[in-house]
């Protein structure tokens, strides 16, 4: 506790508060639909699938918008930057106050600015951590990034505030925090981080996403890109496709990098798994189990608790041990809980239990990958964070997807939990390939020599 402490004080403490606040409503406001949707697929008389594409709908978002968000980061203030991210993501529980009956296809597009709460990701981290030095980077970020606890206001507020003021009134209580963390960063953020570039054309991508992903949305529920499965699946790659599109050139060129792939994959499946399961749990454990829809609420916000809680502990642990470490043994155990999950779909107590399981290995996970960020991409966090974060988001779109497909096709979750242990278990070879040269890099601070001449002609 002392080390953490002094750790802390060797920083802007007032600064890290608020970019934990920042991510933390944004993240509250970002899986709202999650715990909301059992309530709104029995008002709409949606399918599985369906319902699973409108909790993945803000996932996806966030994951997309976080590369132009991290964009933007590098080039403009992050404090005026979360401003704006704020009351973008405020416009949907505005809308929903209105007296009217929204539709599916209302919803969808809702979904797409509730993910602009998740984009706070690429502007809190790298925000937190440029208020510290490069000692203490792994507790900053990880406690920047335990705004994931926004997930337990989600499970404990939304269901019982539905089920006695209808779900619609329920996202009212969104609005007044999220004007508690616009009065935080206005006092008391702090960016203090080196900026390039223009700020004007950055801001303009990003909205010009922003605007496309509800146009792909819209496209994919009219079936332009196929019916059915086909359109869901295709929604990620061509989302990335147009912010890769209007992504500089220079910054572009990290994703030519094997490690930057590797990194992808396995954020993807730690913070994929978390945003990703907390927004799916409810439906899970109410089709699954017939656990009421409160009662699911509760249970999700156990677990994001226990994922968030972890997350600092994480990063802490990997400063000491390296992430590299770290990350080879929370694959596996990831791998083999889904496998395990898939082998004998237990029963409501082994489930839980293996849900819980679950959310720890993601909550250590997600902070030991970030661990590893500032050592290997050295001027290029707030771009890193968001490629890197829009993994994450694009891993916890698939996941609510698969699972419904698999529900809907199958009857069972086994397949999808035994996709997503095929998938864990290639990343953690990829990294167990890749330890030696990993490990020199996260320990001595060294990147490999090719890498540092790429980043010095670009320099």
């Amino acid at each position: 506790m002392k080390n953490i402490l002094q750790s802390l004080a060797s920083g802007n403490w007032r600064a890290l508060l608020a970019c934990f606040l920042y991510f933390d409503t944004g993240f509250t406001v970002w899986v709202m639909l999650g715990p909301l949707a059992p309530f709104i697929a029995k008002d709409l008389s949606l399918s599985p699938a369906q319902q699973g594409f409108l909790v993945a709908v803000p996932v996806l978002s966030a994951a997309i918008l976080r590369v132009p968000f991290g964009n933007a980061f590098q080039s403009y203030d992050g404090k005026r930057l979360a401003l704006m991210g704020i009351v973008l993501s405020a416009i949907p529980s505005f809308l929903l106050l209105l007296p009217f009956a929204p539709s599916y296809l209302t919803l969808l597009v809702l979904g797409v600015f509730l993910g602009v709460g998740g984009a706070s990701f690429a502007v809190a981290l790298p925000m937190a951590g440029s208020n510290y030095p490069p000692k203490v980077q792994g507790l900053v970020l990880g406690l920047a990034a335990a705004g994931n606890i926004g997930a337990v206001l989600d499970g404990f507020l939304f269901p019982t505030l539905a089920v006695h003021h209808g779900w619609q009134h329920a996202t009212l209580a969104a609005l007044p925090l999220l004007a508690l963390t616009a009065a935080a960063v206005i006092l008391w953020a702090k960016d203090l981080s080196p900026k390039a570039g223009s700020s004007a054309q950055a801001i303009a991508g990003f909205l010009v996403v922003l605007a496309g992903l509800v146009g792909l949305v819209l496209l994919v529920e009219a079936g332009v890109f196929g019916g059915g499965k086909a359109g869901l699946l295709l929604l990620p790659p061509i989302g990335a496709l147009l912010t890769i599109t209007l992504l500089p050139q220079r910054y572009r060129a990290v994703l030519a990098e094997r490690d930057t792939w590797v990194i992808m994959l396995v954020y993807s499946i730690t913070f994929g798994g978390f945003v990703g399961m907390s927004s799916y749990v409810s439906t899970l454990l109410t089709t699954q189990y017939q656990v009421s829809k409160v009662d699911a609420g509760l249970l999700m916000a156990a677990f994001a608790f226990t994922g968030a809680i972890l997350r600092p502990v994480g990063g802490f642990l990997a400063d000491r041990v390296t992430g590299v470490r770290a990350l080879l043994i929370l694959l596996a155990l990831i791998s083999l809980l889904d496998f395990g999950f898939a082998g004998i779909m237990p029963p409501l107590a082994g489930g839980v239990a293996l849900l819980f399981a679950l959310y720890v290995c993601f909550g250590l996970g997600n902070g030991a990958t970030f661990q590893l960020v500032p050592h290997r991409w050295t001027g290029k966090t707030g771009l890193m964070t968001g490629i890197i974060g829009a993994a994450g988001g694009i891993g916890g779109f698939y996941l609510p997807v698969i699972m419904g497909l698999a529900k809907e096709g199958t009857g069972s979750y086994q397949t999808g939990f035994a996709t997503f242990g095929v998938i864990a278990a290639v990343a953690l070879g990829l990294v167990a390939l890749l330890r030696r040269q990993w490990l020199e890099w996260a320990t001595l601070g060294r990147l490999p020599i090719e890498v540092r001449s790429g980043e010095a002609v670009e320099s």
